[in-house]
């Protein structure tokens, strides 16, 4: 898959190196197709970063994939168990996909980390932390991923929402 077309990779890579985290940056870029206002959407996603608040559990943005999806195709009903079904199996598609291309959908083994759990607060933004970290191009990648999905699996009632 060519990363380096994505509309929405990009959209989602101008946001991690805007300052947000790997999750907001990969929501974010989609807000045009899942309506939530900025404000909303970074509040929403603002506690998956660091592999969910730097525990380094699933990566930040992979979460941010799955929280598009939700807003996009997932389910609303608590008794609705074939949509329950059919959700996770997008999800399970969706992380599948992210994984065959990095190998790992666990942020403490993308980065290399020994340890679970970090300190909470985050690393400045230098120009080092980028060269060290591969999370402008995960946030591009896990987009263009959904990007992908969604072309593949047009939005009811509103394909022309869909990316081109």
């Amino acid at each position: 898959m060519d990363y380096g077309n994505s509309k929405y990779g990009q959209k989602a890579e101008e946001n991690f190196l805007n300052g947000y985290n790997c999750t907001q940056a990969v929501f974010l870029a989609f807000s045009d197709l899942h309506g939530m206002d900025g404000k909303t959407a970074a509040r929403l996603s603002s506690s998956f970063g660091g592999g969910m608040g730097r525990l380094r559990e699933v990566c930040g943005a992979a979460s941010g994939m799955f929280l598009v999806a939700g807003m996009l195709y997932g389910y609303e009903k608590p008794g609705d168990a074939q949509g329950k079904k059919e959700h996770y199996a997008r999800i399970q598609q969706l992380a599948k996909a992210y994984e065959a291309e990095n190998g790992s959908i666990v942020c403490r083994e993308l980065l290399g980390l020994t340890r679970k759990r970090d300190e909470p607060v985050p690393e400045s933004r230098t120009e080092e932390y980028y060269k060290k970290r591969p999370c402008k191009k995960l946030v591009r990648m896990a987009a263009a991923i959904m990007e992908q999905y969604i072309k593949e699996h047009p939005l009811e009632g509103t394909e022309d929402k869909s990316p081109q």
